[in-house]
């Protein structure tokens, strides 16, 4: 076989942080810091600084392969941390602070974390598990002198500045093997334990070369983008390795997320791209409407966790000419698996045609292979009725879970996703249901999204969920409880009044109750588990 004649150059995640200090090195990083001060850096500085931490960390003793945990926002300490530590081959391991905390030190004993750094805001939470976690020799707190806690039950607390101000940075990155391990997030766990999706440096950046074309996350040099997703959350969509790879400016909101201070950062430093889930596009629709504000810089907010309101696609491109694009995918998925950037033909519908693409998922990105399947596993067709089991398989896609023993891949190598969806001829996916949210009733899937996504349409309606309840004749029928917007309410005749003629007949729920807030999980979406708890006893009207 012959073979070409091309070097062998290795996807290592140091090829990126080392290209933005060279082709973009004064381009900014701007972060509402967890101490308060707008701080600003750029790419040179933050190379050099990640190679310091590189070799603090070899001081501390973390070596090939060694975990290191991170409690923290999106900062530029964090980002520093992504680099420097899987640029000297261990593991950066992101940890969801917004799990329970049974949850956070099962999760750092299982990943077996040598060290773990934290952000201030998390050393309350911290605290109370010290007796708890096993494998951590060393506590990094990501702040400045002036600001380390005066007192605090943590043992021999390091300071993240000290740390960094001690190495000269005179370090050369190790020559990795590119399958080597980079980072390490774990599921929600809403279904058991947590589980651990082990990235190789490879895997992180093929996906980051996907992320940047066009028709993606489309981020250029030109473009100020700011990831609301956190970095605990699927890698913040891998956006922080996009900015580098491309020379974007980075702006991070740190603990920052409420609307007011949104809107600020997006006018302020001209954000022009953006990624979060949907109640941060919401609630910042329901400030600038209040506000009377725009949105002058920004192009595009690319929304993901769960599906975004129809309305609220239509509210950004009518009133305030952003493009709004759905992205679909997974911690397993590292995490992007679909984007809705129209193609050629959809391009050209009319606004309500290209609002009915925009509604869904997206197309598949190249690297991603993707199919849905019936309950026998036999293969259905992109026609956009069938709808199956979603299945992906590809180079970013996880094939087992860290240290644990699950057969997660088919005999074809396809990965279940969990998911009910639709895939039309054009390879538009829409995701219809959770298929373990899916309603069954008389035999026929009830889209618990659709219904919620036509009930958040009321411009009384805040918030939407849909359960199924059981049902002597139909097995399952669809529960609607809404949270009304403040001073509002609304009544079951006139939710189901609206919902007439947007939702077919037999969709319609059965009943529809108020409730001041729904539970959500750890990653922002709606909590149906912890909804079916607190509906077990109820009953249907009659």
């Amino acid at each position: 076989m012959m073979q070409g004649l091309m070097q062998d150059w290795p996807l290592l995640q140091s090829k990126l942080i080392d290209h933005a200090a060279r082709a973009h090195p004064e381009r900014e990083i701007v972060t509402y810091s967890v101490e308060g001060p707008v701080h600003r850096t750029n790419y040179r500085e933050l190379h050099l600084r990640s190679k310091k931490l590189a070799q603090a960390m070899q001081r501390l003793g973390v070596g090939l392969g060694d975990r290191v945990g991170t409690l923290a926002w999106n900062t530029w300490r964090h980002v520093e941390l992504w680099f420097g530590v899987s640029g000297m081959g261990a593991v950066a391991h992101t940890i969801n602070p917004r799990l329970f905390a049974e949850q956070i030190t099962y999760i750092a004993n299982h990943a077996g974390d040598k060290v773990l750094c934290l952000d201030l805001t998390f050393i309350p939470l911290i605290e109370p598990l010290l007796d708890q976690l096993q494998s951590i020799e060393h506590f990094i707190i990501m702040t400045d002198r002036a600001h380390m806690p005066a007192a605090t039950k943590i043992p021999n607390p390091l300071c993240y500045e000290d740390l960094i101000a001690h190495e000269d940075g005179a370090y050369s990155w190790p020559d990795l093997d590119e399958n080597t391990a980079a980072g390490l997030c774990y599921t929600s766990g809403t279904t058991g334990d947590p589980k651990g999706v082990l990235y190789s440096h490879r895997s992180n950046l093929l996906h980051t070369f996907a992320a940047a074309a066009t028709d993606t996350l489309g981020v250029s040099a030109r473009d100020a983008v700011l990831p609301v997703v956190p970095m605990f959350h699927a890698n913040s969509w891998g956006v922080p390795y996009l900015a580098a790879m491309v020379g974007a400016k980075l702006v991070l909101n740190g603990p920052h997320h409420d609307p007011e201070t949104m809107w600020t950062l997006l006018d302020s430093e001209r954000v022009s791209v953006t990624a979060a889930v949907p109640t941060v596009w919401l609630a910042l629709l329901t400030y600038l409407r209040a506000s009377g504000k725009s949105l002058p810089y920004l192009k595009n907010v690319t929304i993901g966790g769960s599906a975004a309101p129809r309305s609220m696609i239509e509210a950004f491109e009518r009133d305030y000419d952003v493009r709004v694009c759905h992205a679909w995918g997974m911690t397993e998925l590292s995490p992007l698996g679909t984007v809705g950037t129209h193609n050629a033909q959809t391009a050209e519908l009319d606004f309500d045609g290209r609002m009915d693409v925009q509604c869904k998922q997206g197309r598949a990105v190249f690297g991603v292979e993707m199919r849905i399947v019936d309950s026998e596993g036999h293969i259905l067709p992109h026609d956009g009725k069938a709808s199956g089991h979603l299945q992906v398989r590809g180079p970013w896609t996880a094939k087992a879970y860290f240290n644990r023993d699950d057969e997660i891949l088919d005999m074809d190598g396809f990965f279940d996703t969990g998911d009910v969806s639709q895939i039309d001829t054009y390879g538009f996916m829409q995701i219809t249901d959770r298929s373990k949210d899916v309603i069954k009733s008389g035999g026929e899937w009830i889209s618990s999204i659709d219904l919620e996504n036509a009930a958040v349409g009321h411009p009384d309606v805040r918030e939407a969920a849909v359960i199924g309840i059981a049902h002597p004749k139909w097995d399952e029928r669809p529960l609607l409880i809404i949270v009304p917007e403040p001073g509002k309410s609304i009544s079951k005749d006139d939710m189901l009044a609206y919902l007439h003629g947007r939702v077919v007949k037999w969709w319609m729920p059965d009943d529809v109750v108020c409730r001041d807030s729904i539970p959500h999980t750890a990653t922002g979406k709606i909590h149906k588990m912890a909804l079916r708890e607190q509906f077990r006893d109820y009953r249907f009207p009659g």
